[in-house]
């Protein structure tokens, strides 16, 4: 089937050096297991947009048992945009339709909004913004839905495998990002066998 619309993960795809974990597990002396129990049921509402930055930190900080006084994930957000998968992102988009589906909080998303990072994008579907993460099957029906696309007409990139296989499970066409070279290869050779492009 042919591909016509193509979904981008952000982080860790897109943009580089996005993970902020080590700098705040360092700055608050803790380990990720302690971050995660303090963090609790509340990291996955700030991704969702449910709760503020600022009602997470107070939350963390009652079960941290120190006030934490500054908004760590965005103090420490300090990605890289990979230019090389934004000219292959711009290759696709002279055919096909590409959108970004990320998860992402607040300070995330704000930063790449400012600086012009989902620009090459013809439209952003954030968790922060619809309320919905990946892997959860309903975040992908989300942006279907949205797009008016079958699964199978659609390309899915993303660096984490637990969202890739949550994708490859409702029919989506799927690949684990390594790098830019390979996966213009991927896109390259799926175009071809669905019929897209003739053989050279």
């Amino acid at each position: 089937m042919k591909v016509t619309l193509y979904i981008f993960d952000m982080g860790g795809v897109v943009a580089r050096n996005n993970d902020v974990f080590p700098d705040i597990l360092s700055y608050l002396d803790i380990t990720r297991e302690e971050f995660l129990t303090f963090a609790g049921e509340n990291l996955e509402k700030l991704m969702n947009g449910k709760v503020s930055p600022d009602e997470f930190w107070a939350r963390f900080s009652r079960r941290y048992g120190r006030e934490v006084k500054e908004e760590l994930f965005g103090k420490f957000f300090r990605p890289s945009i990979d230019r090389k998968v934004i000219d292959l992102i711009r290759q696709v988009k002279a055919h096909s339709r590409v959108v970004c589906g990320t998860n992402t909080f607040d300070p995330h998303y704000d930063h790449h909004l400012s600086r012009g990072h989902y620009a090459i994008f013809d439209a952003v579907f954030a968790s922060n913004k619809i309320g919905l993460s990946k892997p959860d099957p309903e975040f992908y029906r989300y942006i279907l839905r949205n797009e008016g696309v079958n699964p199978e007409n659609t390309f899915f990139v993303d660096d984490e495998e637990v969202n890739v296989l949550s994708a490859e499970r409702m029919g989506i066409n799927a690949t684990l990002f390594r790098d830019s070279k390979s996966l213009g290869l991927q896109i390259k050779n799926h175009q071809r066998s669905s019929g897209a492009f003739p053989p050279n």
